[in-house]
């Protein structure tokens, strides 16, 4: 009983002397800490608004303020070790041994977001874009490091993985999605009278872009019609809608002007 009355005594008076020899050094570093980290925050969302007013790309705007963060306060975190008496050289070598393990196990991650920064840096496409790439389609909605995220016109998320968009053939249409349509009229018809006709409906269907007109022409010559071709340009969130209002009123509009859509016809002689 005797001697774990000492040993508490003892442990006792350890813990009062390191208190009274490092609680000022303590205190002073959690204060370090507390403001550090509130001007690696503040610093963070100036250079942040800063590019944004100045009409830099959000998500670089977001990623150069998250790092200019993350610099300081590791600045600040150094500092506070240090004043406690720890020296950060064996923490930084340890750090980099661990890393160095982490990133062998977690090659597809580092590839993502190594792939993220090429991204934010390049600037292939920015938050709006309409892009076509691995199969999928969508608007932009957010460019993180690991992973880019579309939204559909069915609003549906689709998360990509960075590096499957990097080196790959991407199609960006900016703020706007193309729409081809193909109609086939008798080869008997007036090409011009056709052209007019398929102009003046096209420009009844709302959603369509007011700075790059319609294309409508002969497209190709077919067996037993004339193709031609629409190109217009519209809201991706839309697309489908538009389509189809479109192909509505082309087919009236061609009614009403009695153009005949004939059916596939071939020609068979018997020698």
């Amino acid at each position: 009983m005797q001697e774990e009355l000492q040993q508490a005594q003892a442990l006792y008076d350890t813990l009062i002397e390191y208190a009274v020899t490092y609680s000022f050094q303590i205190a002073g570093a959690l204060v370090i800490l507390l403001i550090g980290w509130w001007i690696a925050a503040k610093i963070g969302n100036v250079v942040e608004n800063m590019m944004v007013g100045r009409n830099i790309d959000i998500t670089l705007s977001r990623f150069t303020g998250g790092a200019s963060k993350l610099i300081i306060l590791g600045l600040v975190i150094i500092i506070a070790l240090g004043n406690i008496g720890i020296s950060v050289t064996p923490l930084i070598a340890a750090v980099g041994a661990v890393g160095l393990g982490a990133g062998l196990a977690i090659q597809g991650m580092l590839a993502n977001y190594a792939a993220g920064f090429t991204i934010i840096i390049t600037r292939p496409f920015v938050v709006g874009d309409t892009i076509q790439v691995c199969g999928v389609a969508g608007v932009v909605d957010k460019v993180m490091l690991p992973y880019t995220i579309l939204i559909n016109e069915d609003n549906v998320s689709i998360q990509i993985p960075n590096k499957l968009i990097v080196g790959e053939i991407l199609h960006n249409s900016a703020a706007q999605m193309l729409i081809e349509l193909e109609i086939g009229v008798a080869y008997a018809s007036d090409i011009e009278h056709v052209t007019r006709v398929i102009s003046e409906a096209v420009a009844t269907v709302d959603g369509l872009s007011q700075e790059k007109a319609a294309a409508i022409g002969v497209d190709s010559f077919g067996d037993s019609s004339i193709n031609f071709g629409v190109r217009v340009w519209a809201d991706p969130n839309r697309h489908f809608e538009i389509r189809y209002a479109l192909n509505a009123a082309i087919f009236a509009a061609l009614q009403q002007a009695q153009v005949d859509i004939p059916f596939p016809q071939r020609e068979v002689r018997m020698l």
